[in-house]
């Protein structure tokens, strides 16, 4: 019994310290202060006001199959002659990872409101059975998903981009 209740004093505590540092550093921010010592002095930080925009505009709705359509894109450039070498493969699924995801949001342009996870697999193809799976917690009307497969003679790969909305 006074385990607990020093538990809930050490936590009380720390909660107190936390909303504390807040306070201090949401006041160095509302005052103006253009001094960022921890990021290499950057320049002036720029602070956006709410939009209090809850959903996407039709305009900015996640592009599901131009997405589709730039991991067939990138699949086909990087692995048309490709053989699988578990070496060459890492690099290649980064390399490909990172070039879907700039593409994306390229085409999402600036003003946009998802957060983009980009997933790629890929693994060699010796007649085997592959599944493969993921789980996300989303909103279902607003967040999406692409995906696309890919096979070779020697492999084959998965690519699944998520197009998850934040206010």
């Amino acid at each position: 019994m006074a385990m607990k209740s020093l538990f809930k004093k050490k936590v009380a505590t720390l909660m107190m310290q936390r909303r504390q540092s807040r306070t201090i550093s949401q006041s160095r921010s509302s005052t103006g202060s253009t001094c960022h010592e921890e990021e290499g002095n950057r320049g002036p930080q720029v602070i956006l006001e709410n939009t209090f925009q809850l959903e996407p505009k039709d305009s900015q709705k996640f592009p599901t199959k131009k997405a589709e359509n730039i991991i067939k894109d990138n699949f086909q450039t990087h692995l048309l002659d490709a053989k699988y070498c578990g070496d060459t493969c890492k690099n290649l699924t980064a390399q490909i990872t990172e070039t879907i995801k700039t593409q994306i949001k390229a085409e999402l342009g600036a003003n946009n409101r998802y957060k983009i996870v980009v997933v790629v697999t890929i693994g060699a193809n010796w007649g085997q059975g592959t599944r493969v799976a993921s789980r996300c917690l989303w909103y279902p009307k607003f967040d999406r998903f692409a995906q696309y497969e890919y096979h070779n003679d020697s492999l084959f790969a998965v690519g699944v981009v998520y197009g998850i909305y934040y206010e």
